[in-house]
């Protein structure tokens, strides 16, 4: 038994030095420490050992096990900063010595905050996926328990194609393609642009844009998706926000609630851009009805998940001190271009 460890450790310390990529490190950690690795198959050999020397041959191989994973763990670390080096060094370099331009644009504040909001959420563990603008009648509606007899479809009064189509009214229209990608454990955002024929005000539009985000583990609950939401929120604006949560309804997820943020244009009072109730509807928000998840092919009884929506324009509006989302789309440089964000 002694013989075989020190010949597997020996095997191990030749065959580490053939590494020179994650695909070969990869393949030499399966060779010793996988299901039928080397390593691994030693243990089942201490039935034939001796009683008395059960506990010395047992303390060798998980020496050898132990040794073995620390030089994997630090080969990874290694190839992962040669990868780094590489890039750096491969990257093109700036000429410092352009001329200034002053007529160079600037970026719209929709791109500048979509990159502060993703950079938060994929800090937390989220990927992004980017949906469609252009959905079917399924995504858009049946998908998410909307069906063509439910109320919930004279709220979006939507611009159809003339082959079927129609242009997103909300990012939910994404969920069933994420979830159906996943078929499980997965976090993921998908920010867009939708379209709802609206009366134009300082509070609506009829393009706009939205993020929505899904969480589906196993024992996904309610108290997992406010801490998220607080946790979330306080990242976004890099301070304490005053919220409020209160029951919603939301066809795709039961229970719902709604999260509001205090005005910050009025400080609660009332203004046109709150629509004089003090608040502004920012996080949209909920469990995931059961009847999304079986659409797209995920076991309800085995899986939860939540989801939740920001009014991503008028998080803009808030972050960046515009009173009036019809400003977004205008194309006014002299409102754009010297946007600031209030951080």
């Amino acid at each position: 038994m002694l013989q075989k460890i020190e010949e597997t450790q020996k095997q191990f310390a030749q065959d580490v030095l053939a590494v020179t990529d994650q695909k070969s490190l990869e393949e030499l950690r399966l060779k010793y420490m996988g299901k039928k690795g080397l390593v691994t198959m030693l243990m089942p050999l201490l039935k034939d050992v001796p009683n008395d020397q059960k506990r010395e041959m047992g303390m060798k191989i998980n020496a050898v096990k132990n040794e073995i994973e620390s030089t994997l763990a630090n080969l990874a670390t290694e190839l992962e900063q040669q990868k780094m080096n590489a890039e750096i060094a491969n990257t093109e370099k700036i000429d410092i010595t352009l001329p200034v331009d002053n007529g160079v644009g600037s970026l719209h504040p929709r791109t500048v905050i979509q990159k502060e909001v993703e950079d938060v959420l994929i800090s937390m563990g989220f990927v992004v996926d980017m949906g469609n603008e252009v959905e079917t009648e399924f995504n858009n509606f049946d998908a998410v328990n909307v069906p063509s007899t439910h109320p919930a479809r004279d709220t979006q009064d939507t611009f159809w194609l003339s082959n079927g189509e129609v242009l997103k009214t909300h990012t939910s229209a994404g969920q069933n393609r994420i979830l159906s990608k996943y078929k499980g454990t997965c976090k993921v955002i998908f920010p867009g642009r939708c379209f709802r024929n609206e009366a134009l005000d300082a509070g609506h539009e009829n393009t706009f844009f939205q993020m929505e985000g899904v969480i589906v583990d196993k024992n996904v609950s309610v108290a997992n998706l406010i801490y998220f939401m607080k946790e979330m929120l306080s990242k976004v604006f890099k301070k304490e926000v005053e919220v409020r949560l209160r029951p919603g309804f939301f066809p795709f997820t039961e229970p719902s609630f709604e999260m509001d943020v205090k005005c910050p244009f009025c400080g609660g009072t009332g203004c046109s851009t709150c629509g004089g109730s003090g608040w502004i509807e920012l996080c949209p928000c909920g469990m995931i009805h059961p009847n999304v998840l079986k659409m797209a092919g995920i076991d309800s009884n085995e899986y939860s998940g939540c989801a939740f929506g920001l009014g991503f324009d008028r998080l803009v509006m808030i972050k960046s001190g515009l009173n009036d989302i019809r400003a977004l789309n205008s194309g006014n440089l002299k409102i754009l271009k010297p946007f600031k964000l209030n951080i």
